[in-house]
């Protein structure tokens, strides 16, 4: 059956707002806690300043609607990515039915655009990271998203090309081993940032950093039961049922 990518768009853009639903509750439920605690600490070291500052939206909307409205926004933008990814990879990855196929999708793109960025430089919660430094830590890290995609681009076009000779086991073996390979180097290259103040607690970045991971693997995870369901639903939907036969007089 023959489907638009616009359909496909539109399922990936609905699964990513599910999605970020799930991103969100998980965010709240872990995150905001990590939040506050590393907010109180940092406003316990600006005790005795006179600051005179406000917040301009209070704390517990920014836990509430702001952090849902960042979330959802996110699970939509990244879905409607995904889901073109999805349809460029159809077909063109092996024989996989559409459900396997947004499950390599998926995987493949929680690797190079979350866990690669994020082992490189990882988040940090509010009062640690110098402001001014802010512009170049977001550069870095976009570049490092970047790097990292047009490397497992260039891992997929090695596969492909290894494969008539080595078979398709091996030369996906011999892919894989190239872009870690390639990742290593990048991380050794590009320039490493630490700027956890020597008396913040190592136990709450920690914990912190686990959160920002458990929710972006939630998001993925979702994501990709979701639309793997609904691009299957388009693809290949249920044969409907024959016509009862009428029984002869």
């Amino acid at each position: 059956m023959n489907v638009s990518p616009r359909t496909l768009l539109v399922r990936g853009m609905l699964a990513g707002l599910l999605a970020g639903a799930v991103a969100f509750l998980v965010a709240y439920l872990l995150g905001e806690s990590k939040v506050d605690a590393a907010i109180a600490i940092e406003e316990a070291a600006a005790a005795g300043h006179d600051h005179g500052e406000e917040a301009p939206v209070s704390r517990a909307l920014q836990a509430t609607a702001g952090l849902g409205t960042g979330v959802l926004l996110y699970g939509v933008a990244l879905g409607g990515i995904a889901a073109l990814v999805y349809c460029y990879a159809l077909g063109r990855i092996g024989r996989f039915g559409p459900r396997a196929t947004a499950a390599l999708v998926t995987a493949a793109l929680f690797v190079t655009v979350t866990l690669v960025p994020f082992l490189k430089y990882p988040a940090n919660p509010p009062a640690v990271g110098d402001p001014e430094t802010a512009g170049r830590r977001t550069a870095l890290y976009l570049l490092m998203i970047a790097l990292s995609a047009l490397l497992a681009a260039g891992a997929l076009i090695l596969g492909r090309r290894l494969a008539p000779g080595l078979g398709n086991w091996n030369a996906s073996i011999a892919a894989g081993a190239a872009f870690v390979l390639a990742i290593g180097v990048s991380y050794a290259l590009l320039p490493g940032i630490n700027e956890v103040p020597a008396t913040f607690p190592a136990a709450l970045i920690w914990d912190f950093r686990l959160a920002s991971l458990a929710i972006q693997t939630a998001l993925w995870t979702t994501f990709g039961l979701a639309f793997g369901y609904l691009a299957e639903r388009a693809l290949a939907p249920a044969s409907t049922p024959k016509e009862a036969v009428q029984p002869t007089s």
